[in-house]
C-alpha cells in the first residue's frame, strides 16, 4: 500500500530538522501530518512543494503563498511563531537555522530533488524551478543610487493610495502607533487616535513652535506635516521619491487649508539645498538608506539644521549578530516587500549619529506598540480582503497580510525593535538648548478638536 504524501513529506521535513514537525500539514491529496491541536500548512498543489524544494526556507514558503498554492489554516500568527526559530531566527554560527539552510542546499540540488521527488511519487513534477511572481522586484542600477531608491521606494509605497488607506485607516499613518494600551481596551483607545498621539509626541520632542520651519523626511501622505503645521503653526517642507504619495499629499494639504504653511516635494533627501531648518522629523525612512549610506545621511540632515535644531530619528532596528558583515535582509522582504532595505542595531545608528556631530539626548523604544498596531492593520486587510483584492491583485495582497504578520510576531518575540532618537545640532559653544529634564515625558495627543484630514 502506497504511504500518503503528508506522512513522507512529514518524515523527510523531520529528518532534516532533527525534530518533529511543529505544525501540522496537509496537502492536496487529502492526506495530513503533524500536530493536530493547531494551525496548519495547506498545500494545495504539487506546485507549493516544488517552489518549497527550489528555495528553502522563508522564500520558499512565501513564493508558495504569495502564488496561492499555500495556506495557512488555523491561526496565522501561531504558525508564524512556531515556525519562527527555524526560519527566522539570527543566522549566527552554530544556530540551528544556519545548520538547516546547510542540509537543505545540499538536499535540494537537482540530482537531490529528483531523489525527493521520486520518494514522494512526484516524479516530474518537481522540476524545473517555478517562475518568479509578478509581485518580486527586478533592480537595476547601484545599489541605494538616487535612481534605484526611487525605483524601490515606487516598488513598496506606488502600490495605490486606495488599497493603503483601507488598510491604514483615514490617517494614513504608515508607521507605528503610540497606544495607550491594548486596543481592545476600550473605544478611547482606537488606531486613529493612537496615530495621532504618536505625531503628537514627535512634536513634543522637537519642541515646534510657531514660525518654525521643520523638515519632514520621507513625509508618505502629509500626515505629520499637516499635524505640525495645523496644531504647531509651523512651516513645513515634507519630502518623498514616491510621486503616488506627493500626489495624495499636496491633495490633502489643500483640502485642509494648509497650503500656505506646508510644501510637499517629490525630492530626494539628497538634493535639498533650501536649508536651514529649526527641527528634522524622520519617521519609518532611514531603514531605506542602507548601512553603506548611512553615515552620509546623518551628515546631510546635521548640515541642515540650524545650531540648536532637533532631529527625531523613527526607525526600525534589528537585534545585532555575531558576525555583522554576514548580516542579510530577509529574503522575502527584501525581494517582495522593501527592496534594498536594510535594518541596523540601535547602537550602529546612535553611534553614526554622534559621529556625524549629533547629541543623542533620548532613546525610546516603541516595539511593542509596532506589534499592536501591525495586528490592527492585518485586521482591516483581512475585513476588506475582496476590496483589496480588486484595488492590487491576489498576489500582491498575499503579500501585505504575510510579511505585516510576520513583522508583529518579530516585534512581539523582539526579534525586532522600532525606536525613537532625539538628537541635537549643538552650537559651537556647546550648547544644546535642551531643558535639564525631559518636557515630552507623558505627552499626548492634542486635546484641539481640529483633526487631520
Amino acid at each position: 500500500m502506497t504511504e500518503p504524501a503528508a506522512a513522507v513529506l512529514a518524515r523527510f521535513s523531520e529528518q532534516v530538522l532533527g525534530l518533529p514537525l511543529p505544525v501540522g500539514i496537509r496537502l492536496w491529496d487529502g492526506s495530513t501530518a503533524g500536530p493536530k491541536d493547531g494551525p496548519a500548512f495547506v498545500l494545495h498543489n504539487r506546485e507549493a512543494l516544488r517552489r518549497l524544494l527550489w528555495r528553502p526556507g522563508e522564500l520558499g514558503l512565501a513564493r508558495a503563498w504569495v502564488a496561492g498554492d499555500l495556506e495557512v489554516d488555523g491561526d496565522l500568527y501561531e504558525l508564524l511563531k512556531r515556525i519562527s526559530t527555524l526560519l527566522w531566527e539570527r543566522e549566527e554560527s552554530g544556530s540551528r537555522t544556519a545548520a538547516l539552510r546547510g542540509a537543505l542546499s545540499v538536499l535540494t540540488t537537482p540530482g537531490s530533488l529528483r531523489t525527493v521527488s521520486r520518494t514522494l511519487g512526484l516524479a516530474g513534477v518537481v522540476l524545473p524551478p517555478a517562475p518568479p511572481a509578478e509581485e518580486m522586484v527586478r533592480r537595476r542600477g547601484p545599489a541605494h543610487s538616487m535612481r534605484r531608491d526611487k525605483a524601490a521606494i515606487s516598488h513598496h509605497y506606488d502600490v495605490g493610495n486606495d488599497f493603503y488607506a483601507l488598510v491604514l485607516g483615514p490617517s494614513l499613518v504608515y508607521s507605528c502607533a503610540y497606544w495607550q494600551g491594548d486596543p481592545s481596551s476600550g473605544s478611547d483607545n482606537t488606531l486613529e487616535q493612537a496615530q495621532e498621539a504618536k505625531l503628537d509626541l514627535v512634536c513634543h520632542k522637537l519642541a515646534l513652535r510657531k514660525g518654525q520651519r521643520l523638515l519632514d523626511v520621507g513625509c508618505g501622505w502629509g500626515s505629520m506635516a499637516m499635524h505640525a503645521a495645523e496644531r504647531y503653526g509651523v512651516q513645513v517642507v515634507g519630502v518623498t521619491v514616491s510621486d503616488e504619495q506627493a500626489a495624495l499629499a499636496r491633495e490633502r494639504v489643500a483640502a485642509a487649508g494648509l497650503e500656505h504653511l506646508v510644501e510637499i516635494r517629490v525630492q530626494d533627501y539628497r538634493q535639498i539645498d533650501d536649508s536651514p531648518f529649526d527641527a528634522i522629523s524622520s519617521i519609518g525612512m532611514a531603514e531605506h538608506v542602507g548601512g553603506k549610506r548611512y553615515r552620509e545621511y546623518a551628515d546631510i540632515l546635521h548640515q541642515l539644521l540650524k545650531p540648536g535644531g532637533r532631529l527625531l530619528n523613527h526607525q526600525i532596528a534589528r537585534r545585532p549578530v555575531r558576525d555583522e558583515g554576514k548580516y542579510r535582509m530577509d529574503p522575502f522582504i527584501d525581494r517582495y516587500v522593501f527592496p534594498d532595505g536594510e535594518l541596523a542595531p540601535m547602537g550602529s545608528t546612535v553611534s553614526l549619529l554622534e559621529e556625524a556631530g549629533f547629541e543623542v539626548r533620548d532613546v525610546e523604544s516603541l516595539r511593542e506598540h509596532y506589534a499592536l498596531t501591525l495586528r490592527e492593520w492585518v485586521a482591516s486587510l483581512e475585513a476588506h480582503w475582496d476590496e483589496a483584492v480588486k484595488l492590487t491583485s491576489p498576489g500582491r495582497a498575499r503579500v501585505w497580510r504575510l510579511y505585516m504578520a510576520a513583522s508583529a510576531v518579530g516585534f512581539e518575540t523582539n526579534t525586532m525593535g522600532v525606536n525613537q532618537v532625539l538628537a541635537v545640532r549643538t552650537g559651537g559653544d556647546g550648547r544644546s538648548g535642551m531643558p535639564l529634564r525631559r518636557d515630552f515625558v507623558g505627552a499626548s495627543a492634542s486635546t484641539s478638536t481640529s483633526a487631520l484630514a
